[in-house]
């Protein structure tokens, strides 16, 4: 397998209706091979582990009918019982690791949930990416999370956290504010450098590769934070929580916005997929 990028499969299967997610994920295939990588797009399907999809099979996952989401932890579960998932951030991790797949292309991440000093709410998705060494390209984590506690808990395991053309911890839809990052890469045989550095000192962590959207397709922020606001507020009034405030926080998001934060996602996904694509084959020459 020539520069293999991982890709998640969440995004088919619970994130966007079905031809949309279709659509997405030819995309997504053609962005990492037009950049001399091979997409690996990865689930569980009947008990096993699936590193690549025909087209057959991304229908099936984007239908999402007897598809489970699949964090880290479900995996032995669905593996055991002859299920099948579409792997998350953290599965996606577990998964591109026991393959020796070294790149992961994905939206954003999850992380440290607002309130979570009362409700000690945190993704797996950050524990994931310490414990695997996978390099994960995303536009920072996402937006409806408490980013600064996040940066602080990426921080306690030891997650290095590097930008890419950027200073700043990107906050998904737009291209960040005043979260500064201590490293910088401005070119990709820098980035595969360092990272072939870092897996030589600690060869069983991951690192959060930062890639901005592109300005192009930047939301402003004042207005993705009033956005947020009232999300938050519906989600508080609707007793939202666990595994179900996430995507009712983003299903909020795209109505207020009319849509323009599923634009925005999608836009940037297929940035990530052809800049971790780039990446990949850097890594190839270090």
């Amino acid at each position: 397998m020539t520069a293999p990028v991982a890709l998640e499969s969440t995004i088919y299967a619970f994130g966007l209706p079905e031809d949309e997610a279709f659509a997405l994920g030819l995309t997504l295939t053609h962005a990492v091979q037009e950049e001399g990588g091979t997409p690996v797009p990865i689930a569980v399907m009947g008990g096993e582990p699936v590193y690549g999809f025909s087209q057959d099979m991304l229908r099936t996952i984007c239908r999402g009918q007897n598809i489970e989401k699949a964090n880290a932890r479900d995996l032995g579960a669905l593996m055991a019982t002859q299920k099948s998932g579409a792997t998350t951030v953290s599965g996606t991790c577990v998964l591109a690791a026991r393959k020796g797949i070294q790149v992961f292309a994905t939206g954003g991440i999850g992380g440290v949930h607002r309130g979570s000093e009362e409700t000690f709410d945190e993704s797996m998705d950050l524990m994931a990416i310490k414990e695997n060494p996978v390099a994960v390209v995303s536009a920072g984590a996402k937006s409806i999370l408490d980013l600064p506690k996040t940066l602080e808990r990426l921080e306690t395991l030891g997650v290095p956290v590097w930008g890419y053309q950027t200073e700043t911890f990107p906050e998904f839809y737009h291209r960040g504010r005043d979260l500064q990052l201590e490293w910088t890469f401005n070119d990709m045989p820098s980035l595969a450098a360092a990272l072939k550095a870092h897996w030589e000192i600690s060869p069983n962590t991951g690192v959060l590769i930062c890639n901005p959207i592109p300005a192009a397709h930047e939301l402003p922020p004042a207005q993705v934070d009033q956005w947020l606001a009232q999300a938050l507020r519906r989600a508080k009034e609707h007793q939202i929580t666990g595994k179900r405030l996430t995507p009712f926080l983003l299903n909020a998001l795209k109505e207020l916005s009319k849509g323009q934060t599923v634009t925005a996602n999608l836009a940037l996904i297929e940035n990530n997929a052809r800049m971790a694509a780039q990446l990949a084959v850097a890594l190839k020459r270090v």
